[in-house]
């Protein structure tokens, strides 16, 4: 279903995933490239939800920052509305790759883009943590690579949205950059996204994912094979999906074994990012002031 005529030609689908399908568009009058993000919001007796109307009123007073780590929502329009639901197009900046197709293109990096890259995912996401939104679904998907290199964020906010966008598609969502909290079932904030970036830049280092998971299960036990399994009280004790008896003992593996080109201070960064326990993990602001981004260039 096109978009609005009056303002943008819709052209190649740019991709699919959970939260809708993103097509690449072009203003009529300025033939300015942008993406179209299709969304299908649920409607209520009172029209569109009020939730929703607040969501994309924060992603337009982030705007206004011009955060130079976070892609810009350019313009909402509405497409065609039934009884049901109102079909509609999120308009932003258009960046011509994601982290992931980058990782494969490039196929290694040096230490200082790595550190680079890692600084700027996290400016970013404390960017977003200081506004109060937790992205959730961190990946290198959602992690768009401009021309020059330099990282901005995709796919944040509009979680309730969202949340109504995944319950009726069949898109499976990676469970690779999920943190621990997440798999099993227990309420989570911010942490989660340091867990995400922890797991990414695990990745620029060694050029493919850290943990690998084909389900919430077989994702914690790939996850304990590493960090160890945590002593029985630091697991969740209410409603909690996956029991701590549901996993042998296993010893902390050294972070180095897995990823041999990692210096000391990266060391120290990942191991914090990755912690188990989320009350112990980083936060973004202590990240960006850890001395893995303060020493002298690489």
């Amino acid at each position: 279903m096109p978009p609005p005529k009056t303002l943008y030609d819709q052209m190649d689908s740019i991709g699919q995933g959970a939260y809708g399908v993103v097509y690449k568009g072009k203003h009529k009058t300025t033939g300015k490239i942008v993406a179209l993000k299709k969304i299908c919001v649920p409607l209520t007796e009172d029209g569109v939800p009020m939730n929703t109307l607040r969501e994309i009123g924060v992603l337009k007073q982030l705007n206004s920052h011009n955060h130079p780590n976070i892609v810009q929502l350019l313009d909402v329009c509405h497409g065609v509305q039934t009884e049901r639901e109102l079909l509609m197009y999120l308009v932003f900046e258009h960046v011509d790759q994601d982290l992931a197709l980058y990782i494969q293109k490039r196929g290694e990096f040096s230490s200082l883009q790595v550190r680079n890259m890692s600084h700027e995912i996290l400016k970013g996401v404390d960017f977003l943590h200081s506004n109060r939104i937790v992205h959730r679904d961190l990946k290198p998907q959602n992690l768009l690579v401009t021309n020059d290199g330099h990282i901005k964020i995709a796919d944040f906010g509009l979680a309730k949205t969202y949340d109504f966008e995944m319950r009726l598609t069949s898109v499976v969502v990676t469970l690779w950059y999920r943190a621990p909290e997440v798999l099993l079932g227990v309420p989570y904030a911010t942490p989660v996204d340091v867990w995400s970036i922890g797991c990414i830049v695990a990745e620029l280092f060694r050029l493919r994912p850290l943990f690998c998971g084909s389900s919430e299960s077989d994702q914690l036990s790939k996850i304990l094979r590493i960090l160890g399994k945590p002593p029985r009280h630091e697991w969740p004790e209410n409603n909690v999906a996956i029991s701590w008896d549901s996993f042998d003992n296993t010893d902390r593996v050294d972070l180095k074994e897995i990823i041999p080109n990692l210096d000391e201070n990266a060391h120290d960064l990942l191991t914090k990012m990755l912690a188990f326990d989320p009350a112990q993990r980083i936060s973004t602001l202590e990240a960006l002031n850890h001395v893995y981004f303060t020493e002298e260039p690489i």
